[in-house]
């Protein structure tokens, strides 16, 4: 094997880490080949084989930035220019991927330098798979600078890397999700949110289990790979390495298939109306306009209310003006809702004056949502957003770097509630829990998940920042998992896509799409939403009940393979030392 990656025409291994990375951005919407996702975590690996510590890490860096590049590509839509010139979305796209890049790169550098204790890299015996200088006790490092083979000897060896690879990429993820306020998107696992039996397991472990279960096939595949070119006469000898990952897989898939079969049935169903304003995001922008756009958006909303339902839901973005300070705003949406005796959930930003300011303006300012009753009244319930986006609803580090100021085109920040929004509507016997935004994205996020009363998810988005692109597609496939996570329906009400319901297991069972069948245009669309029988609770999920057990467990055991792997090095380095002395 080792006349293959010593050729020179393979010494650069970036066209390969390139290529990862591309195929792992194409699993994900729009393109969505979902099988890619199965083996790029394995080519990111084989990139990486016989180079040091550095050379891996700045491979994996590649992959993970090509594939953040492409799969990102949408964040260069957003309609800011600065003196006609694209720079804030531009430098935005570059940043976020080069960051995002670290990820991938410390995963490939932990599997390729420190993942396997040196026990486990050399061995005696007569494995298949095992080269003659890996069975060299000295061959830590090859003569020709080289970095030490990864790839255990024995097949025990591998399946234990492989877990042990898989549970460091669960850790990472998990990282990435909490990391400065987390950017969640597009996990490993999201690809495959059209593989409805697969993603079942998500309902226990969360979509970290999906991922594991991926990188651990994809390790699979490149161990057979390797072992197919040092050993193609002998054709067999691959399916010992495919063995357990094709097992578990075959697991995973009963059992989600058992979970579809044994979905309850609905009892009743709730009308709800989704109101899709495709309103532009530089017309949001123009304040001269809100006026014109909100007299648009009550047509639009009248049009809606003509056939019979009993919730009407409206996006982010939609309202202009200050929903609780507003006059005509308030006046016009309690007209309404009492006209048509219709619950309404509506977003909206909302003010509170700071306690003993010196201006009426000194206070906090929050993207809110709220619940209008059939009577036309502000229930005393609205929810705040608590995971803000940077440079689009905050930005960071003004006092030390005010001039990021001139790359974002907000003027003010927002400030994060606190707390989960629970929508109850009596009369209906119903209880949504809402989100807004990218919220949806965030497993960990918490839908009032506790509260036992909660029939239904609710979110509502403004996805209009980023024209007609895969990222409405991409939001929609990451906030899938929230519903099979969860066990309950998820409604989302977008202001040009992707608008519709998903059902408790993580199908789409309808989507908005205008007369021209596009996801993106203005309108409006009726669904029902199956619920549980009156008085009766949904099923709780395992997930639902005991959150990331899963994703802890993976950092739980990343941590203990780091002690192990810095005590065995410590060992080494102090036998070293004493050999010198001597």
């Amino acid at each position: 094997m080792n006349w293959l990656w010593d050729k020179t025409s393979l010494r650069s291994r970036y066209p390969l880490a390139v290529l990862a990375g591309l195929a792992l951005a194409a699993s994900f919407p729009t393109v969505g080949v979902a099988g890619l996702a199965w083996i790029a975590p394995g080519f990111m690996v084989a990139a990486a084989l016989r180079k040091t510590g550095r050379e891996s890490f700045r491979i994996g860096y590649m992959a993970g930035l090509a594939h953040y590049l492409a799969s990102l590509y949408w964040l260069l839509l957003i309609p800011y220019r600065w003196h006609g010139l694209p720079l804030g979305p531009a430098l935005g796209w570059v940043s976020l991927s080069a960051f995002l890049a670290l990820w991938p790169a410390t995963w490939v550098w932990w599997v390729c330098t420190t993942a396997v204790p040196a026990r486990l890299k050399l061995s005696s015996s007569a494995d298949p798979l095992a080269d003659p200088a890996e069975l060299d006790p000295g061959h830590a490092l090859r003569p020709d600078g080289l970095g030490r083979d990864v790839i255990p000897a024995t097949w025990v060896g591998r399946t234990t890397w492989a877990l042990g690879a898989a549970t460091a990429w669960v850790a990472l993820e998990m990282t990435l999700a909490r990391f400065l306020g987390g950017f969640p998107w597009n996990f490993l696992g999201d690809s495959q949110y059209q593989m409805t039996p697969i993603i079942q397991i998500a309902s226990v472990t969360g979509v970290y289990g999906v991922s594991f279960l991926m990188v651990w096939f994809a390790l699979g595949v490149l161990c057979a790979g390797l072992t197919v070119l040092r050993h193609p006469a002998t054709r067999s000898l691959w399916i010992a390495e495919l063995g357990l990952p094709l097992l578990a897989v075959t697991l995973v898939f009963n059992f989600g298939r058992d979970h579809l079969q044994h979905a309850p049935t609905p009892a009743r169903s709730l009308s709800v109306t989704l109101v899709q304003p495709g309103i532009p995001q530089t017309l949001i922008w123009d304040a001269t306009k809100n006026g014109q756009r909100f007299q648009n958006l009550l047509r639009l909303g009248e049009q809606a209310l003509s056939n019979q339902t009993e919730v009407v839901i409206w996006p982010e973005g939609a309202i202009p003006e200050f929903l609780r300070y507003d006059e005509a705003t308030a006046i016009a949406l309690s007209s309404m809702a009492r006209r048509h005796h219709v619950w309404m959930i509506v977003s909206s930003d909302d003010f509170e004056p700071r306690a003993g300011a010196a201006k009426p303006s000194e206070g906090d300012y929050f993207n809110a949502s709220f619940l209008i009753d059939p009577e036309g009244q502000l229930t005393g319930n609205s929810y705040r957003k608590r995971n803000l986006v940077i440079f689009g609803e905050y930005v960071p580090w003004l006092r030390w770097l005010p001039f990021l100021k001139w790359f974002t085109p907000i003027q003010g920040a927002f400030t994060p509630g606190t707390t989960p929004g629970l929508f109850p509507m009596q009369g209906l016997g119903a209880t949504a829990s809402a989100l807004i935004c990218f919220e949806d994205v965030f497993p960990q996020l918490d839908w009032g998940g506790q509260d036992d009363s909660v029939d239904f998810l609710v979110n509502l988005t403004n996805d209009g920042w980023f024209g007609e692109s895969a990222e409405q597609w991409q939001h929609a496939a990451n906030a899938l998992f929230r519903a099979v996570e969860r066990g309950l329906p998820l409604i989302r009400c977008a202001n040009n896509g992707i608008t519709g319901w998903i059902d408790a297991q993580g199908r789409f069972r309808e989507i908005f799409r205008d007369a021209q069948g596009s996801p993106y245009g203005p309108g409006f669309i009726t669904v029902q939403v199956p619920l549980p029988a009156p008085g009766e609770k949904p099923a709780q999920t395992f997930y639902r009940r005991h959150g990331d057990w899963f994703g802890w467990a993976c950092v739980g055991a990343t941590g203990l393979m780091l002690v192990g792997i810095l005590r065995e090095r410590f060992k080494q380095v102090v036998s070293r030392r004493r050999r010198e002395v001597c």
